[in-house]
């Protein structure tokens, strides 16, 4: 089982995909970085060699991924709220960032709808 960035990647998955298992890495920048190694992005994760092993590790270390990447995320979206911006006020509510409506759609962001009041009041006797 390879082992990248303390991710084990799947070993019956190709090299291409495989590579999308670690955070911050996508299709787009997985084949790039094979292609610049020159290694076969259909070969089966299971079957790289230990020098391509040590290629890729050696490449993906210069590129931020896992931890790191995560870690500058969390400090942009938190500078965004400590500065008062119009974003980090949508992040800190916990709502949609980039202008998408919410009216009506946005439930991943927003939740299971909430009825807001009961329809009828009860009435207390004096």
């Amino acid at each position: 089982m390879a082992r990248i960035c303390g991710i084990n990647l799947p070993n019956e998955k190709r090299i291409e995909v495989g590579l999308t298992y670690i955070y911050g890495i996508g299709r787009k920048s997985s084949a790039k970085i094979l292609n610049d190694l020159n290694i076969n992005k259909n070969i089966k994760v299971k079957d790289l060699s230990e020098a391509d092993l040590n290629k890729l590790r050696e490449k993906i270390d210069k590129i931020p991924t896992e931890g790191d990447l995560r870690r500058k995320v969390s400090l942009d979206i938190k500078r965004l709220q400590d500065v008062g911006s119009y974003k980090g006020y949508r992040h800190k509510r916990k709502l949609p960032v980039r202008g998408q409506r919410t009216k009506t759609n946005a439930r991943t962001k927003r939740g299971k709808k909430v009825t807001m009041g009961s329809g009828r009041r009860k009435e207390t006797k004096t």
